[in-house]
């Protein structure tokens, strides 16, 4: 029977480049024995497979079928060796640890000055690159070497250590609360979206407060500071204070200008970091630096300025390609933005596998919301389905909220009224249940189930009274970022002037940045 694609193991070997597949080969061939044969086999058919399947693998492979799991989890971990051991693959950290793992080699053979020079490497080398839970750990194991190393004297060496060993487990210590509350506000934003009135707000306001360490910013190291900024960014988010989300992402940027090797040591935090910075500029609707910004991004990536593997480079093709996106919306250049959408529906089928669902659905919604702009309203409807669909999805509320009205709106742009009622209801009665019908929501439902019983001509005036209703909450601080996801206001300017979406958009983006 044929196995799902995203097998563990499959993934893994077709994930190799050229050059790392040969690497493997040279590498197990020095093992020898019979059951390296057999795994050798099972690397090479999986190679040629398009899709896993277990029964070619026991057809063409001498594996038998109760040796299968066995000898897939002996693949995996060679495979992990080899890759390991690939220069490609190294950085600072694992050369740390490759000479913490020198010096226990040494310790354990009883050789206790080597080891202590290895330490001392090692240790300078962590320090050096701001990792200071290595450090602590190397100092921990410089403290057991040195109780053991009798022949050296220990009247200012032990004082030393036990010095260290309380600095840097202050700072791990600092780090950790750092890194906690950062995570810990990020994983509220994914599931609970923003604040949607006061008492929400004083809600996250108390924990950030409760939560957030005493510090001395002067003491702060580069990674301590890196989490103190993402943890501001998270909160700011959360509160829709997007002034201060532009204030943190880009204190979160600097900070790999003024200390340029964090760019190699952590080429992620760097991406995100200018991600999240083009994403406040895109809430605080700033197109200059919004367009400077995306334009920088992109010659990061094509001059390789940071590392670049399998991990960042899908990272790269996510936050280039999704902010290209948030350019056209900007700019009003839903044509344009179409036009780009066959290249972009390519990459992220060759990047489906490195994704998360999540992000490829906030892609459909996107590529919908691009289709509505342009008066595709069949096609908006389609990739909106694949949203509603998914039964499965770890998607925001707030935008699995806004995937339904848009559907609803799309519905009727397209004539297809005649189940619309149906679709209202069942659209409310998601709302209610997912607790998320903001002011705005409410009047725009309720507009749309009072549609059919408005006459024609009565049209123009009962859509300039709904937009009279909405935008005095276009500035509402939890109510404003509604019209950023769905611009319901150019929407109803469209239907009152009879023009396309696309046009009200771009006139406004002219008057708005000329």
């Amino acid at each position: 029977m044929s196995m799902e694609k995203n097998d563990a193991l499959f993934l893994l070997v077709k994930s190799l480049s050229k050059s790392e597949k040969r690497q493997f080969k040279l590498y197990a061939g020095r093992l020898g024995g019979n059951s390296e044969k057999n795994f050798m086999a099972l690397f090479s058919i999986l190679d040629k497979m398009e899709h896993f399947d277990e029964k070619v693998i026991l057809q063409k492979t001498n594996i038998k079928k109760q040796q299968i799991s066995n000898s897939k989890a002996h693949l995996y971990k060679q495979i992990l060796v080899s890759l390991r051991l690939n220069p490609f693959h190294q950085n600072n950290k694992t050369h740390i640890r490759e000479q913490l793992d020198f010096a226990i080699i040494l310790y354990n053979k009883g050789l206790h000055k080597q080891s202590l020079k290895v330490l001392d490497k090692a240790k300078n080398m962590a320090l050096s690159n701001e990792e200071h839970n290595l450090a602590y750990e190397i100092v921990e194991l410089e403290k057991t070497v040195e109780s053991q190393y009798i022949t050296r004297s220990l009247t200012t060496r032990a004082d030393d250590l036990v010095l260290q060993s309380e600095e840097l487990s202050t700072r791990t210590v600092m780090l950790s609360k750092l890194s906690n509350l950062s995570l810990q506000l990020y994983s509220m934003l994914l599931k609970k979206g923003y604040v949607r009135n006061d008492t929400d707000y004083e809600k996250v306001k108390s924990y950030f407060e409760n939560y957030l360490p005493n510090y001395n910013y002067r003491e702060l190291g580069i990674k301590e500071k890196l989490f103190l900024y993402k943890a501001y960014l998270w909160y700011s988010f959360i509160t829709q204070d997007f002034v201060s989300c532009y204030k943190y992402s880009q204190k979160w940027v600097d900070l790999f200008y003024d200390y340029p090797f964090m760019k190699k040591n952590n080429p992620v935090f760097y991406l995100k970091g200018i991600n999240y910075l083009l994403e406040s500029l895109y809430l605080i609707q700033h197109l200059t630096n919004f367009s400077k910004t995306l334009h920088f991004l992109e010659e990061e990536i094509e001059e390789h300025n940071f590392l670049l593997n399998d991990n960042t480079e899908s990272l790269s093709f996510l936050y280039l390609y999704s902010n290209k996106l948030n350019l056209y919306f900007l700019q009003g250049e839903f044509e344009a933005g179409v036009a780009f959408l066959p290249e972009l529906l390519e990459k992220l089928e060759l990047y489906s596998d490195k994704i998360d669902a999540h992000h490829i659905m906030i892609f459909y919604y996107k590529i919908a919301s691009m289709y509505f702009g342009t008066g595709r309203y069949e096609l908006c409807i389609l990739y909106l389905n694949k949203i509603i669909k998914n039964k499965s999805l770890k998607m925001r509320d707030d935008l699995l909220c806004f995937t339904r009205i848009l559907n609803l709106v799309a519905h009727y742009e397209a004539g297809l009224d005649q189940n619309l009622d149906v679709l209202i209801k069942s659209t409310y009665k998601f709302l209610i249940k997912m607790n998320e019908l903001h002011e705005v929501q409410r009047k725009f439902i309720s507009f749309l189930k009072n549609l059919s019983n408005i006459y024609p001509h009565e049209l123009k005036n009962a859509f300039k009274q709904l937009h009279k209703e909405l935008e005095v909450y276009e500035n509402h601080p939890y109510e404003k970022r509604l019209f950023m996801y769905l611009d319901v206001l150019s929407w109803l300017e469209s239907n009152i002037e009879n023009k396309p979406v696309a046009s009200i958009v771009k006139r406004k983006a002219l008057t708005k940045y000329k």
